[in-house]
């Protein structure tokens, strides 16, 4: 099945009783946009808009390319509005705030927080060399209190990556997009394409839905805290099935002389290819990663980032 380019609502719609500023960002699954609220604040709206399945080019209605995609599509909506109402049960500074749900021109929309900062993804790739351990240990740190709360109501994020991390003007981190009603979607429905992020999904979520769980995210969470590291995301997880080519970082040289041994050795737990092998809750990762008694090498961080970029180009030439 073909994608299609869908159309977004323009700039000044009314939507219920928000008003339409842009769009921020579009994929595969939805538009979310930046809009105002009666009282002018800044909200940020999630579109259901599988564009496998639907197509607007004009107007607002959104509508079935396809008469056989109707209910996959129906079913998508089912599981979209199921999750914003879940979400919206969870208030966590760390977690992004539902505001509200709402169905309209045959879709549904979810009304978010809009948030001021930028990714985590976008602040590893301004930084001239890997991240601070100090800095890996405060950002998860306090991000897994969010996770621990959502796994407390049963939901599974299944789409933790550097680019749904989201820092705050204050320092602050908190969790976006989540992707378990696209996991279920594209699960229940083989027409459609998996919506997965290579290197940052588990091998379980590609194949073996009844084995997903907490240490799901767990994984993620250890190829983010990877990714802050290397600048690039670790072996995408079907294909460590097939021959697994990753190499622990905690038999890394470049990293031994950068990071502690134990959160080295962290990263290696999250990333096992086998499920059970991984923490199996968020509470066991954050005991680790809320340590006071590591000993990060004693090494300048000039240093070290010099090292680095140098050891980074001669592998990408070779």
């Amino acid at each position: 099945m073909g994608q299609q380019t869908n159309q977004p609502l323009p700039r000044g719609y009314q939507l219920l009783n928000y008003t339409i500023v842009k769009p921020l960002s579009s994929g595969g699954f939805s538009i979310v946009y930046l809009a105002h609220d009666e009282s002018d604040q800044p909200v940020a709206i999630k579109e259901y808009l599988p564009s496998s399945l639907v197509l607007r080019t004009s107007g607002d209605v959104v509508e079935p390319s396809n008469a056989d995609y109707l209910p996959t599509f129906r079913y998508g909506l089912k599981c979209f509005f199921e999750e914003g109402k879940a979400l919206a049960g969870i208030q966590h500074p760390n977690v992004v705030r539902v505001l509200n749900f709402f169905r309209a021109n045959e879709t549904v929309y979810m009304v978010m927080n809009y948030e001021r900062g930028r990714t985590l993804q976008r602040e590893i790739q301004l930084r001239p060399g890997p991240v601070k351990e100090s800095m890996i240990r405060l950002v998860f740190g306090q991000l897994l209190n969010g996770l621990r709360d959502v796994h407390l109501h049963k939901l599974l994020h299944l789409d933790i990556k550097p680019a749904n991390i989201y820092i705050r003007q204050d320092g602050t981190p908190v969790l976006l997009d989540f992707g378990s009603a696209r996991q279920t979607l594209t699960d229940n429905n083989p027409r459609l394409s998996p919506m997965f992020t290579p290197g940052f999904a588990p091998p379980e979520q590609y194949r073996d839905r009844d084995n997903l769980g907490p240490w799901s995210d767990v994984y993620a969470v250890g190829a983010s805290i990877f990714a802050c590291m290397a600048k690039h995301a670790p072996q995408p997880g079907d294909a460590r099935v097939i021959e697994d080519k990753y190499r622990p970082v905690s038999q890394n040289k470049v990293w031994r002389e950068m990071y502690s041994p134990q959160l080295l050795e962290l990263v290696d737990w999250c990333l096992q290819r086998d499920f059970m092998d991984r923490p199996q809750s968020v509470l066991q990762l954050q005991k680790e990663l809320l340590r006071t008694d590591y000993q990060v090498p004693q090494v300048s961080m000039f240093k070290r980032v010099k090292e680095f970029l140098q050891r980074d180009l001669i592998s990408r030439k070779d």
